[in-house]
């Protein structure tokens, strides 16, 4: 039977596929559960965006089909007019695009997520002298959509803007960070011994809203999209220099470059997707019927993707029959039955796979009112095919929480470790929060505080 949090409930973390639950999140009950198991806790990080204290007005409210307004969930998440960021594609998709709001250091216990319409904030786990999150402000930070750490790049920021890309990185007493030349110097901002300070900023074309980002895993190339244009753009970031791809791609909702390197996943707003090999840049298109890719996240290997679609609650796994750079790949069905049978949704929301291939979570549309709000964890199994098993559904803090954006740690030794970025509706002020936990597949499973 699938564990289920009670309402009122908070979910704490995952111990030998049990789901552990308090009344509130604590540090005292994070150590009594996985605290003791993994010599570290995951402290909540409080925050209130100031997008959720300004109502929208009527001339920047995005319409809904139902007549109403996108949440202010979406509002401090995503920031500024929606109408201007995605004219001219379908602006009522953009509730369902799956902003990477949210990400974990791909080395380090260090997590960063927007925070608000031009700021983001980033909470070292690793620094015992502060325990307070520093906040990155910077002039050239405006309308803050995405973000995500380099690989191989140390402490190294990219982040998604109106007309670019703000590249941040950390110095330290007595090692500075270069400019890129030609560069001026953002604004600095300090956490403790360290230092962030705003090294390079990649300008768009036609000064255009980046919207979604994906480096490569050497960490020498960054893909950028926009809503507004029909292309994507490779940069060589140490060059500052784009190329854009130019295949008719207008209104890219998401870009995913493969753990491997050799491949590349682009979808659109219109229900179709691409995949890419690296080696020429050739790619194949794909469509769905089953509305546009709301998530799309690639297994360990690189091998295979899967990919959720904003009209189904059955996922899609797209495996390559041969080795790159060859584009044959078939399409094989993942059935999440209980998405629908329990919780009487009809589409998913957001998918995340953590990088060790064990634990895959997925948030959905709507859903029966008992079942609102929830995370629903999946064991996986590759043998060679894609299987899961739903183990359960995981709450955050609140009376009636919201999951705006949830992500997986890449290199967390002790298994799966999942933040969330969760609203409390109920609320008076609306106020955000991010909790993180063990989500262990043996011993504890982590994704909320």
């Amino acid at each position: 039977m699938p564990s289920f949090p009670q309402p009122g409930s908070v979910t704490i973390c995952e111990i030998n596929r049990d789901f552990i639950t308090a009344d509130n999140l604590s540090e005292d009950r994070a150590k009594e559960t996985y605290g003791k198991i993994l010599g570290t806790i995951f402290n909540p990080v409080p925050f209130q965006s100031e997008s959720l204290l300004v109502e929208p007005t009527e001339e920047e409210a995005p319409e809904r089909s139902d007549g109403g307004l996108l949440s202010a969930t979406l509002q401090a998440a995503l920031g500024g007019s929606l109408k201007h960021l995605l004219q001219p594609t379908n602006v009522k998709l953009l509730e369902d695009a799956n902003i990477h709001a949210l990400s974990w250091h791909p080395c380090k216990h260090i997590l960063a997520f927007v925070s608000g319409a031009h700021q983001v904030t980033i909470r070292d786990y690793e620094d015992s002298e502060c325990k307070d999150p520093c906040v990155l402000i910077s002039d050239y930070q405006k309308n803050v959509k995405s973000l995500e750490w380099r690989p191989n790049g140390g402490k190294m920021l990219s982040i998604a803007c109106k007309d670019g890309i703000c590249i941040w990185a950390a110095s330290y007493p007595g090692n500075s960070v270069s400019i890129r030349c030609g560069t001026t110097k953002g604004t600095m901002s300090r956490a403790s011994g360290t230092r962030w300070t705003q090294v390079d900023f990649l300008r768009s074309q036609d000064d255009e809203q980046i919207s979604a980002l994906s480096w490569s895993p050497d960490g020498r190339y960054l893909a950028s999209a926009s809503y507004e244009s029909s292309s994507f753009t490779i940069w060589d970031v140490a060059q500052g220099i784009g190329t854009p791809i130019r295949r008719g791609l207008g209104g890219i909702s998401l870009l995913k470059w493969s753990p491997s390197g050799d491949y590349f996943f682009a979808s659109k707003f219109d229900g179709t997707f691409y995949l890419w090999e690296t080696n020429t840049w050739t790619s194949e298109p794909w469509s769905s019927t089953n509305g546009f890719v709301t998530g799309a996240t690639w297994d360990p290997d690189g091998r295979m993707i899967l990919v959720a679609f904003s009209e189904s609650s059955t996922l899609g796994s797209l495996h390559f029959a041969s080795k790159p750079p060859s584009l044959d790949a078939h399409l094989v069905p993942v059935e999440l039955p209980e998405i629908q049978s329990l919780t009487g949704s009809r589409g998913i929301e957001k998918i995340a796979w953590d990088s060790s291939g064990e634990r895959l979570a997925v948030s959905y549309k709507d859903g029966d009112e008992l079942y609102k709000g929830l995370i629903a964890i999946y064991d996986v199994k590759r043998s060679p095919l894609v299987s899961a098993s739903l183990i359960g559904f995981i709450r955050g803090p609140g009376d009636n929480p919201k999951p705006i954006a949830f992500s997986f740690h890449e290199r967390f030794k002790q298994g799966p470790l999942l933040s969330v970025v969760s609203l409390n509706t109920l609320s008076n002020s609306n106020s955000l929060s991010i909790w993180s936990g063990p989500l262990i597949p043996v011993m504890v499973f982590g994704a909320v505080h």
